[in-house]
Parts: structure tokens; sequence; C-alpha cells
């Protein structure tokens, strides 16, 4: 968005703003006015059809902001240019959700052309599917812009492993100005979805801190011997997998998570007081995930003149 032409000094206000890289809640108030509806719509349709949907838009959105700041550079495809980060160690194979996506940003483009940053439309889409699976609301700050490039090594580098410690969590998190309580609010994330056995094959075969009974019902779908199993998916909250509640931290209390990084929040270190807080009072979760949120979207932004709003959110602009 310009600050020149013949919006005058209201929309002149808003790109101040974000030039500074300050976003605002009416971003796109005089621009885009039915934005926010079209990507609930949208969102709306999509979870209708398969509720697991928003989950991936949720963890799409997570793995956006931790690498270079919420850019939407994790929604790029591979060019001869560009290495994207949908291969890297984190994301191959695991992040979905991309043709959602894809089908809001051409309702949006309709509404409203070159207007919307592909940023700004996974930001209110990660919200809106967390609102569809029962969980607390917050406001989206927008003025997002879309990155020009992407960063593989740096979501092998940003993003936390399936293998981090407490210790390790914390401090990543630390890296992104979200706090210890933000990381383990922003993991009840994990109250939806579900993981591959390559990814918590380690916690059910060599974690003590972990039900018996849990793991080798898990084990029954998840070979030891790395190969065929690893694709074998599980829900990561086993009881509401597709309902976004306070669950999951009842499952770390009962030492039945299907994640080691999961377990570690309950595991006697710092986080277990909170983990028991929020298994027994939802209200207290939502509060403090909504919060996060909001934090999390503000890592890092490009805005002003900064990036491009692109068109086709898997390509930069001006690319065949």
């Amino acid at each position: 968005m310009s600050c020149q032409g013949t919006w005058g000094c209201f929309v002149a206000l808003f790109c101040c703003a974000a030039i500074d890289g300050q976003l605002s809640a009416t971003f796109y108030g005089t621009t885009c006015p039915n934005l926010q509806s079209i990507v609930r719509s949208g969102m709306s349709q999509a979870v209708n059809r398969e509720r697991r949907v928003g989950a991936s838009m949720l963890r799409l959105f997570f793995h956006d902001c931790f690498v270079n700041g919420c850019d939407a550079s994790v929604l790029l495809d591979d060019t001869p240019t560009i290495t994207g980060e949908k291969n890297a160690r984190p994301n191959a194979n695991s992040l979905h959700g991309f043709e959602v996506v894809d089908t809001i940003k051409s309702a949006v483009e309709a509404a409203c052309p070159t207007t919307v940053s592909c940023a700004d439309i996974l930001s209110l889409a990660a919200r809106d599917s967390v609102v569809l699976l029962g969980g607390p609301t917050w406001t989206v700050t927008l003025g997002r812009r879309d990155a020009t490039t992407a960063s593989q090594s740096a979501a092998n580098a940003n993003l936390p492993s399936t293998t981090s410690s407490l210790s390790q969590l914390i401090a990543t998190f630390a890296g992104k100005g979200l706090s210890a309580r933000d990381m383990t609010a922003l993991s009840g994330a994990h109250t939806v979805g579900l993981a591959y056995c390559a990814n918590y094959r380690a916690h059910i075969y060599n974690d003590s801190n972990i039900d018996p009974g849990f793991a080798s019902l898990r084990r029954q779908n998840c070979p030891l011997t790395p190969g065929d199993g690893d694709g074998a998916a599980a829900p990561l909250d086993a009881q509401t997998p597709m309902a976004f509640d306070n669950a999951y931290f009842r499952d770390l209390m009962a030492q039945r998570s299907l994640l080691h990084t999961d377990q570690e929040l309950f595991n006697g270190g710092s986080q277990d007081a909170l983990v028991q807080q929020y298994s027994a009072n939802a209200a207290a979760f939502f509060t403090d995930f909504a919060a996060a949120m909001e934090r999390m979207g503000n890592i890092s932004p490009l805005t002003g003149s900064q990036g491009e709003i692109r068109i086709n959110c898997r390509r930069v602009n001006g690319y065949d």
C-alpha cells in the first residue's frame, strides 16, 4: 500500500504506522472491508469438509512466524532461484493446508485485487481455525507484507526439534521474544491435529516418562524400525483430537503425550505448575493462548514498503 495517491491522509496514517512496524486491526478498513468475512467463510467451508485442516492452518502459521517472522515465506514453492521452506526437516511431508490458502487468496483477490498479503490471510486463517474448532478468539492485527524469498536453512535452525529438552524449548521461544509461559500455552495447540510415527517413535520406545499402556497402544501402528511405518499418524490429543480444549494438558499429567517435546512440559521442571493450572482451568489456557498468539503474530513482520503483496501465495510477483 502506498502513502501517496488519492486515498488521502486517512490511509496515510495506516501506511506510516506500518512503516514503523506497527500493525493495526483496521488496516484494511477502507481498502478491503469484507476481508475478515471472506477468510472466515473460506475456513468454515474447509473445516466443515475436514476438521484436520484447522490444525494444519495453525501449524502453518507457527512454522511461518518462527522463520524470519510472519511473512508467508513458508507458502513459497521451490523455484530455480528460491529454495523454499516446505522441504526443511521440520516441514517435509508434514505441512498441509496450502490449497486452502490458495482458495481463500483467490476469493480475496476477486474482492480486493493486489491489496491483502498472504501473510495477513494466514494470520486470520489461523485465528479462525482455532475458533471453528472450539477455541478462543483474539484480535488479529494486520498490515504484514509478503517475503520475496524463503530460507530452508533458517527453517532447519529456528523450528523446535521433536527431541528438544525443556531448556532448549524455552531458549528457542525466548529467541523470538516469547516467554516460557507463552511457549507452554502455544504448545497447547497440540490439543488438535496428528503427528507421524517418525516424529513420535523415539518417545514411545526410548523414553521412560510415558504411560506404559499408552506407549504399547501407539507402538501397534509405529514399528521400532524406521521404514514403512514412518507415515502412520496418531492424534496428538488422544481424548478429543479435533476439538480445541485443554485435554492436551491432562494428557501431559497422565504421561500420555505423543511427542517427547510435549512431555518435557510436565516432567519435574519449571512448567509443571502451569500445566496443572491449564489442565484444571480451560479459561486460563484460552486466555494465555490468545495472548501468546497475538504476540507470535507480531514477530518481525514486513511492513510499509518492505516485501510485496503477492498475487499468488506460492510465487513471488513476476515469476512465471
